[in-house]
Formats: C-alpha cells, structure tokens, sequence
C-alpha cells in the first residue's frame, strides 16, 4: 500500500483577511438596512425661549420675600418707570397723580420728576384734590373697609377677616397712607398682584404700582409728603391727547377664597429664609384700605 505525504498548503494572508471584511462589510450593511426600517426616534422639544427681563423689573428679594419680574407684555411703553422732564405745576419733592394718564410723578428738585404708570380707582371711587402721606409700611396686611362689604359684598364679602402682610396681600410690598386733615383717609398708594390694572382704571379707589416700582417710591418719599390730583383739564393740558386719557376700566376682580386663604396659599405664602425676624401674628396688618 502507497501512503501519500500530502502537505497542507498555507493560504497568503490576504486571503484570510478578505474574507473577514467582507462579512463584517455584509453585517454592517444589514444593520443599516434594519435601521433604516425602524422609526425614526421623536424629535427632542425645542427649547422654550428665556424669559425676556425688562431692566428694573425682574426678580427679586425683599426682606426675605421673593418677588418675581414682571412679565415684559405688562411693561410695554409708558408702561415703566422712567426718568423724565417735568412739565408740571408742583413743587420739587411732591407726588403727582395723574388719574387720567395713569401716571404717578415723584417730583425732584433739578427739574426732572420720575415717573410710575399706575392703576386709579373705577369711575366714582378715585380720590381727588390733595392729601399727605401720613404712615408708610413695608408689606402691610389688607382688610376691606365698611365701605368695600357694603357696596361690593360680592367682591369682598370672603376676606372681611383681612389678608395679613405678604405676597398675597393686594397692598402688595409697601403702601403709602393718604391723610387728610390728620385723618386716614383709607386711599393707599400701594403695590399690587394684578398686573393687568396698571395702566387702567381697575381699583376701589386706591392707586396701584407694580412691587417693584412702590419699592422704588417708597424709599423717595418722607411722612408728610404731599399728594396732588391733577384734573382733567391739566392732565390733558400737560400730557396731550396720546396719553390721556389712556387705559380702560376694568371690572372688578373677584377671587376664589381658597387662592388666597387656602391651606396651599397660606404654605406658600412665606419668607425664603427662616431667622425668627417675622412675627406670627401678620404684624403690619392695615385696617380698611379701599385696594
């Protein structure tokens, strides 16, 4: 029997390397093709834009209270705080009230006056001749006075307990005491959480600012500063046509109890800090105030 040496040839490497790549060029082909059917993953959600802030208005901390900005569709021209030049008839360090217009002028002694848009009081609820700033207080408490129940019991009815100080109070973060003769008169220069009043007629009768803007009056103005309302005429006379009269008035805002007297209101209604600086009892409350 003949037995036969047969010798195993061995392949070049290319040989061996060829085939290789090609499978793995075949599996990537494959796994493009089952890619290509599967659906398409959702689109990732745009990215809302950043709020626009409007210089002197954002947010803010205020004796340990956090204000937030102003929307910038509340503060479209005139309706900001703005430095301007005088026209008027009063003396320097007076306060001016357009109820017309819907301005508030702190009058300055260099002839300028800076200048607050405001919220009056509907038709027949607006203060008028002179008065003096006869108290001042940073986050004063709220109640509705006899007057409010009585003609608007259906407004005010719920909140005849009051609202004490804090950023649910609709005195907001300071507020002004209008006197007359040494009496309160309840009309108050105040802050407020009803944006879209300022710049129309929408209050019981007190004057409204934005937070931001009574903070910045606040600090302006002494005890015993005078109050002036203009009339029609002089209102007219000094703003012209464009700006007064402006606004429309508002009917008035009814809230649900529970938005500001609710377990949930009342848990949000707090410092951002906790230092014992803040009494329990809401002290700062403000007895009768027209809003």
């Amino acid at each position: 029997m003949e037995c036969r040496i047969v010798e195993r040839r061995k392949l070049p490497m290319s040989d061996l390397i060829l085939p290789r790549m090609m499978r793995a060029f075949v599996s990537a082909l494959l796994l493009a093709a089952a890619a290509a059917c599967a659906p398409a993953p959702p689109p990732a959600p745009p990215t809302p834009p950043a709020p626009v802030i409007v210089p002197g208005y954002g947010p803010m901390i205020d004796n340990g209270y956090e204000l937030p900005a102003i929307p910038a569709r509340y503060l479209v021209e005139p309706n900001r705080r703005l430095l301007v030049r005088y026209t008027g008839d009063v003396p320097a360090n007076t306060i001016e009230i357009d109820p017309y217009a819907k301005f508030l002028y702190y009058v300055n002694d260099d002839g300028t006056a800076m200048r607050y848009p405001i919220a009056v009081g509907r038709e027949g609820k607006s203060l008028r001749g002179t008065a003096t700033i006869g108290r001042k207080e940073e986050w004063p408490g709220w109640q509705p006075t006899a007057n409010m129940l009585r003609t608007e019991p259906e407004v005010y009815g719920a909140y005849r307990g009051g609202i004490p100080g804090g950023l649910r109070s609709p005195l907001g973060a300071r507020a002004l005491y209008l006197y007359r003769g040494g009496r309160d008169t309840y009309y108050r220069i105040h802050g407020t959480n009803d944006l879209q009043s300022i710049g129309n007629s929408g209050s019981a009768g007190c004057i409204r600012l934005f937070n931001q803007d009574v903070i910045d009056l606040y600090d302006r103005v002494k005890i015993g500063t005078k109050v002036v309302i203009r009339s029609e005429e002089d209102s007219l006379r000094l703003e012209g046509p464009d700006y007064s009269p402006r606004g429309v008035e508002l009917p008035p805002t009814i809230i649900p109890p529970e938005e500001l007297l609710g377990p949930e209101a009342v848990a949000a209604d707090h410092k951002i800090y906790e230092d014992g600086t803040t009494p329990a009892d809401g002290t700062g409350s403000s007895a009768g105030a027209n809003g």
